[in-house]
């Protein structure tokens, strides 16, 4: 009986906590957008192509499976459209400088390109 009531407070505990961490969502978001264009466009590199799917990426870590849950990935012939759906509990708002994006086969994303602006890879000045 003990337990159970224990059990109940745990779960009624946990639900009321807002896990929400200021600027997490950005930093989670970064690293999930940088993560999968690197591994992207490795594949394109080792096979010539996109990959049709992001369950094509070969050599993964431990850690990738955290990413590859937050992003939405679609190919089309000529590159591929990237969008960041989750940071670390809600969607970022993430901005890169345009020269982030110079190569790589990114059509479509819900990141911001900055231009003419020194940016860093964090989104910041």
């Amino acid at each position: 009986m003990h337990k159970c009531l224990l059990g109940v407070l745990v779960i009624f505990y946990l639900t009321g906590c807002d896990l929400r961490v200021p600027g997490a969502d950005e930093q989670f978001g970064q690293q999930n957008f940088v993560s999968a264009v690197a591994l992207i466009e490795l594949h394109k590199v080792r096979h010539g192509r996109y990959p049709t799917t992001l369950n094509e990426l070969e050599f993964l870590g431990d850690w990738d499976g955290i990413w590859l849950g937050a992003v939405r990935y679609e190919r089309y012939a000529d590159g591929y459209n990237l969008y960041v759906e989750r940071g670390w509990v809600g969607t970022p708002d993430l901005a890169f400088s345009s020269r982030f994006k110079q190569g790589l086969g990114i059509r479509k994303t819900n990141v911001r390109w900055l231009e003419d602006v020194t940016v860093g890879v964090d989104g910041q000045e």
